[in-house]
């Protein structure tokens, strides 16, 4: 049986498949991944325009080896891709006059994806696109769109380009846009599904989903790495991995000694893994680098341990530089605690003296009964 198709080279059933994916993703009810595709076909796929500044396209390079959607599914059914440096197939005056068209078609109703930070020194000398500046680019294409997405961490943050002596004053978009909704989805580079389920959210509900206080969609970035890492039995059991290579390494231990920043790194990374091979940085033996947080990556030393803030519970967690074993209650505590028991059975027994002795044969009864 032939399967139906859902427009020209793709299938109803790889569209729905994205749609349950997108669902999940958002943390929704199964149920409303029809929801979803419903959105999708009555409201026809939002324009998006793509720019590119200061950046190394990790971004859209990360976007291009997802395949629940494809890139073909994504851009055909998802949404309309009408601007992008890298994938679209026109060049110099062709593809200005495409970004300029969709601007004007869709004033108001576009959703503007940047990639990259924006350099602002000298007046934004550092990066031009079509004789213009990145400064001057952003500025004009936001007027225009609905929304913004900074996707990845040098559009939201500055990234690498913004630390210290930061010679070309980059900064990230919200540094910039100050009047329209921005959500930020970093990483370096962030899941491509963090990108999708945020527009299809967009498309379906009208409104922007949950922000933190970064601009990122709880959704993804509502839970810290490490809550969901495949190592942390290791880490609540107090086997940590010592050095690359070594058997701790190989047994999968925990990377906390090596550095791992996910105690300190919320995103989703140990969940929705990257490239749809179960793969993620930790799995494969390397720590987590806090990719997807502003004073984290580029501003510390991959080695460099991160403060472990509110652990649950408590009193859980392995001594990290554990050297010997506990020797049982302390003799000092336990004589502290003899004292307090003592003085208090003493001042019960002062109390029952000064009692009268009808009171305190009335008292001695009651206790009985």
């Amino acid at each position: 049986m032939k399967e139906e198709m859902f427009c020209e080279g793709v299938t109803r059933r790889s569209f729905m498949k994205a749609c349950v994916t997108a669902t999940a993703m958002m943390g929704l009810p199964f149920a409303m991944h029809t929801q979803v595709a419903e959105a999708v076909e009555k409201n026809g796929n939002p324009a998006v325009i793509w720019l590119h500044f200061q950046e190394c396209t990790g971004c859209s390079e990360s976007l291009l080896r997802s395949s629940h959607p494809t890139i073909s599914t994504l851009i055909l059914d998802m949404i309309s891709l009408d601007y992008h440096e890298t994938l679209m197939v026109g060049a110099g005056h062709q593809a200005e006059q495409a970004l300029h068209d969709s601007m004007k078609a869709n004033h108001g109703k576009y959703i503007l994806v940047v990639e990259g930070a924006i350099p602002t020194k000298q007046n934004g000398i550092f990066c031009k696109v079509s004789g213009r500046t990145a400064l001057e680019s952003l500025q004009h294409a936001a007027e225009g769109a609905a929304a913004i997405i900074a996707i990845g961490t040098c559009a939201s943050y500055g990234g690498i380009q913004s630390v210290s002596p930061n010679p070309t004053g980059a900064v990230g978009v919200k540094d910039i846009i100050k009047d329209k909704p921005i959500i930020n989805i970093p990483g370096c580079p962030p899941n491509p599904y963090n990108f999708l389920s945020t527009v299809l959210y967009y498309l379906t509900f009208k409104k922007l989903p949950e922000l933190d206080q970064l601009g990122r969609p709880k959704f993804a970035y509502g839970r810290r790495i490490h809550e969901h890492c495949e190592r942390r039995p290791h880490f609540d059991a107090g086997r940590f991995a010592k050095a690359y290579g070594d058997p701790t390494h190989a047994q999968g231990y925990c990377l906390y000694k090596l550095g791992c920043k996910g105690p300190a790194t919320y995103a989703n990374c140990s969940v929705q893994r990257f490239n749809d091979v179960g793969a993620w940085p930790v799995s494969i033996g390397h720590p987590c680098i806090g990719c997807t947080e502003p004073d984290i990556l580029f501003k510390t030393a991959i080695a460099e341990k991160v403060q472990i803030h509110e652990p649950t519970p408590f009193d859980s967690y392995a001594p990290v530089d554990l050297k010997e074993k506990g020797k049982g209650p302390d003799p000092l505590t336990t004589g502290f605690v003899g004292l307090a028991a003592g003085a208090a059975l003493g001042a019960g027994a002062m109390l029952a003296k000064k009692l009268p002795a009808g009171e305190a044969q009335e008292d001695a009864h009651e206790k009985d009964k």
